[in-house]
């Protein structure tokens, strides 16, 4: 889907950093967020290629954007790896969508699943709300599944996604009572940390 391509490259452009209680990182973070690139850049290097999961995190977001070094998708995917592969959500969900768009990858909708649902089983909120939508527009080799979308939507809603919460709103629609009743209770039982269930007991819809 077009729409949903669009929406996943502006989500991942709009990525801000978040704080990190790891010694040695608040220096390069601050010059980030102050728009100090160049300082930025020379703090969060070293602790990148040291192995410092937020380091490389935040080193892929510079790469991505092209602040304080030239704009590469090679290298801002290479980084945000590095961190998805430490459990790093926020580069884990970026991962996802370069793997949707096919950006600096080849374009593989199931890779992009992947990495969505990994970040999607710590909480990740916008990586909860685009897996809901490949569940109900069958996508990545998904199953509709409007029960499952609607459980990551009632959980992304929770944490503020103004997107899930309309995106619920529209599917609930399509749904019976019985599904509703299940989606609500699969987003009532789950924690972040545990495995998203990868189908329904009610099924899809139309």
């Amino acid at each position: 889907m077009k729409k949903l391509g669009t929406m996943i490259v502006a989500m991942a452009m709009a990525l801000t950093l978040h704080g990190s209680a790891i010694a040695g990182f608040v220096e390069g973070a601050t010059a980030y967020n102050n728009r100090n690139y160049a300082v930025a850049y020379k703090e969060i290097l070293p602790l990148a290629k040291a192995g410092n999961a937020d380091a490389q995190h935040l080193l892929g977001l510079m790469y991505y954007m092209g602040r304080g070094v030239k704009q590469d998708y090679k290298q801002a995917l290479a980084w945000h790896r590095k961190a998805g592969l430490q459990g790093k959500a926020d580069a884990q969900y970026v991962v996802g969508a370069m793997y949707y768009t096919g950006n600096a990858v080849i374009q593989d909708h199931r890779q992009a699943v992947q990495w969505f649902r990994l970040a999607a089983e710590q909480g990740h909120a916008q990586a909860q709300q685009v897996l809901g939508l490949m569940y109900r527009y069958r996508i990545g080799g998904m199953p509709q599944d409007n029960v499952i979308a609607y459980m990551l939507w009632n959980l992304a809603a929770a944490s503020g996604n103004v997107n899930a919460a309309e995106q619920r709103a529209a599917v609930i629609k399509h749904m019976t009572e019985e599904q509703i009743e299940e989606g609500q209770a699969l987003s009532a039982a789950w924690k972040p940390g545990k495995p998203l269930p990868r189908s329904s007991r009610t099924g899809g819809g139309a």
